[in-house]
């Protein structure tokens, strides 16, 4: 596809979009693979359990209303099984394969020697200690007949197991902040100890013909004799050999081709989009940043109580908020409105651009922008209290539907998922009315093809989401649930976000059509090549084979290669603030300042956050050991708020400044300045002074005590553990106090000012447009 400009570094080798295709197909035909053989080894779920006289101690239908009565109750929100799900409750599957474990050993103990477990000799015990992990490792489960044959002891742990749940749902100060008495109903408490009982024999015993359980031996437990496989440790070798290779190749391209970054020769670099000049549909969606910066300031503070749950459950300040807003339903909401706020400015800014872009303004198209607000508005305040009316039980029939549909990151009920993708879809026609390629000008109209195809990628990889129920095997649903929130976040918000950087690039007239192109080709090879297959390191342990283990590990590793070239960026978008004209000498201000500062902090971030962070969780030896520990909220809290929240601010600060006259944006920068420090210093005091310590203390405990004991309150309630909570505050208070009320102070100024008055064209440049062949060039 060569360009049909005269300047020779505008033209862009066809090989460029059919490598981007290779990367796609090849990725995306792995990924189905994986995904098939997830469907296929899926740990099965029997269709009764029996104890040793043949009666049914439990049947499938109990473990598949116990999955439903676990995410009818918000529970992946308070703790996890196979390691995903909330931080502030143990890992139900770890816990009660661990006192299934002490029930067995002290069965055999007085079976064996006639005498407590404590009066044995250390030889006795290791003699015992094998024996229980022989007789958990055996699968009695006999696929013919559905049947699965427990010992006398399995038998009456699951009886034990209905009681101490019972307990476990009474006091919010043992749960993490559960509402009081949450489960009392006898037959769902017995459903949901079928559904734990169900994930802790899956994650023991042996896969048929393997020397490993269906989870790979996960968790970590040394009595249960879940130790970490062979190809764990083999693979997370061979990953790193993946990972040097894979960057030592880019970094060779980057220093043999020096027209691989953002920069461009030989240019002028004077801006063509004049802050201050915008059309109706332009300042119509101003009123989505007010939104942005509303959600992004709840979020924080919702995020500041969820931290207030792990530091000091069962009080707040001297109050029992767990009555009124229990930790699940807060830090279901933490959830939410990041994923809302952020999506919000992306599609706001997508519009903003599209218009810039397109050129013309598209009949009615402010009436539609006004329109899709509304619809916007209804299905993220209309699923928040749908969230808030699920988990307090207000909809028992219809939870699924209009509640809490109660999986990680998707708690959101059916109903309102489905608006969501209609919403995106009609978000998808407004960009198309506002882009359409056909009628740009020659050069411009593989860009606008590029910036749609980015932009439907969102809506179509959504859609995953309608895949599974609250019935579905749960290895099959996670297969699923990061099909989306993966894709999202490591592959098309990246294509997406760095689309967008191209056409500001591009508008601000600082780079080429062609290094654009260029840009966005590259950034799409190298993020698909490792962030398709790479999806698989989720599946790790959670019911998927040796085949994905393999696979994962090595193309998860070569995630961390794109990100390792983000730190040349993020010094090119400081140096792009302020540069001389290499056509005419002469110095220039872009008048986007704080627009580059909040990119060079995107840049910043996925390198730390994401890079250095998210690598802990791509091996599969360290995943082993940490996933779900406060390494894993380490990495979220330093990847998408330091990567894609930082990029959405950054968005918002580029439409205001856009919007605004020169008077009234000097107003607005101050507060932007202090934002701007605020966020980065904030979330830093976070990582450094909580997250980060605190996820190596239980790392280690994992590998010392198991990884029950690393997420029980035998740990987390330790004073050292509750200090490093505590060690939350600072950061949270700098992050919101002069990070997110300075930015909601900005955007409503902001929006005021725009409101009250049409401001007038604005020069916001410190020097004169440029010639109009040299702005060709």
């Amino acid at each position: 596809m060569a360009s049909l400009s005269d300047n020779p570094e505008d033209r862009i080798s066809p090989w460029w979009i059919r490598t981007v295709l290779i990367t796609l197909v090849v990725g995306f035909a792995v990924l189905i693979l994986i995904t098939q053989r997830g469907y296929e080894n899926a740990p099965p779920i029997p269709a009764q359990a029996v104890d040793p006289a043949g009666a049914t101690v439990f049947t499938g239908d109990d473990v598949s209303s116990g999955q439903q009565v676990f995410l009818k109750y918000g529970l992946m929100d308070n703790g996890s099984v196979w390691g995903h799900g909330g931080y502030l409750g143990p890992d139900f599957s770890a816990l009660y394969l661990h006192r299934l474990s002490e029930d067995l050993q002290g069965a055999l103990a007085q079976s064996r020697y006639n005498a407590p477990l404590d009066s044995l000799t250390s030889q006795q015990r290791a003699s015992l200690d094998s024996e229980v992990a022989a007789t958990l490792k055996e699968n009695r489960y006999d696929a013919a007949s559905g049947t699965l044959a427990l010992t006398a002891t399995e038998a009456e742990t699951f009886q034990k197991e209905i009681e101490r749940w019972r307990g476990y749902f009474h006091d919010p100060a043992g749960n993490g902040g559960l509402k009081a008495d949450l489960i009392t109903d006898p037959q769902a408490l017995r459903q949901l100890t079928a559904f734990f009982a169900w994930a802790a024999w899956a994650a023991v015993a042996n896969r048929p013909g393997e020397l490993y359980s269906y989870t790979n031996n996960f968790p970590y437990d040394p009595l249960a004799g879940n130790r970490p496989t062979p190809g764990t440790l083999v693979w997370s070798v061979l990953s790193l050999i993946a990972l040097l290779g894979g960057t030592a190749l880019v970094l060779f391209a980057f220093g043999k081709f020096d027209y691989l970054g953002w920069t461009s020769k030989g240019r002028h670099v004077h801006p063509r989009m004049i802050p201050g000049q915008a059309s109706a549909s332009q300042k119509a969606l101003v009123k989505y940043f007010v939104v942005v910066a509303l959600l992004f300031l709840g979020q924080a503070l919702i995020g500041g109580g969820v931290a207030h749950y792990r530091a000091e459950p069962g009080d707040f300040y001297g109050f029992d908020l767990s009555q009124i807003l229990p930790s699940n339903l807060l830090r279901t909401w933490h959830l939410q409105t990041a994923i809302f706020w952020i999506a919000t400015a992306y599609v706001a800014a997508a519009l903003f651009l599209g218009r810039m872009l397109g050129g013309e303004e598209p009949r009615g198209q402010s009436g539609l922008v006004h329109l899709l607000f509304g619809a916007f508005a209804v299905v993220i305040f209309g699923s928040l209290l749908g969230e808030w009316a699920g988990i307090a039980q207000l909809f028992p029939e219809h939870w699924f539907w209009i509640g809490n549909q109660g999986w990680e990151f998707l708690e959101l009920g059916r109903l309102w998922q489905i608006l969501l993708v209609v919403g995106l879809v009609v978000w998808f026609g407004l960009l198309v009315r506002a882009v359409r390629p056909t009628k740009l000008a020659p050069d411009m109209r593989e860009v606008g093809r590029v910036f749609l195809l980015a932009a439907l990628a969102i809506p179509v990889f959504y859609v995953p989401a309608m895949f599974f129920d609250g019935k579905t095997n749960y290895t099959v649903v996670d297969t699923w649930r990061f099909w989306i929130i993966h894709l999202w976040v490591e592959g098309f918000f990246e294509f997406f976000a760095t689309t967008i950087v191209a056409v500001i690039f591009l508008q601000l007239g600082i780079t080429s059509r062609g290094t654009a192109l260029r840009v966005i080709y590259l950034d799409a090879i190298l993020y698909f090549a490792g962030g398709l297959i790479g999806t698989g390191h989720h599946w790790y342990f959670t019911g998927h084979t040796n085949l994905n283990l393999a696979l994962s590990a090595v193309f998860s590793a070569l995630e961390v290669v794109p990100l390792t070239l983000l730190t040349l960026d993020a010094w090119d978008f400081v140096k792009l603030t302020r540069r001389n004209c290499e056509v005419c000498g002469q110095s220039v201000a872009v008048p986007h300042k704080w627009t580059f500062y909040f990119l060079m902090a995107v840049g910043f971030w996925n390198f730390v956050g994401a890079g250095i962070f998210g690598f802990l969780l791509n091996l599969p030896i360290v995943s082993y050991y940490e996933v779900g520990t406060m390494l894993t909220p380490n990495h979220g809290h330093a990847a998408l708020m330091g990567v894609f929240g930082m990029l959405a601010v950054g968005l918002t600060v580029f439409v205001l400044r856009q919007v605004s006259s020169d008077e009234s944006w000097a107003r607005l920068e101050k507060y932007l300045r202090v934002s701007f420090w605020g966020l980065n210093i904030g979330l830093a005091m976070m990582l450094v002074l909580s997250l980060f310590p605190g996820g190596v203390r239980q790392l280690w405990d994992v590998v010392e005590n198991g990884y029950w004991h690393a997420r029980s309150l035998a740990l987390t309630a330790t004073p050292l553990m509750r200090t490093l909570e505590w060690m939350r505050l600072p950061g949270d208070l700098v992050f919101i106090f002069l990070g997110a009320v300075p930015f909601l102070l900005a955007v409503l100024q902001g929006y005021w000012r725009m409101r009250r008055g049409s401001p007038h064209p604005a020069g916001g440049m410190l020097h004169r447009p440029a010639p109009a062949r040299d702005a060709e060039r």
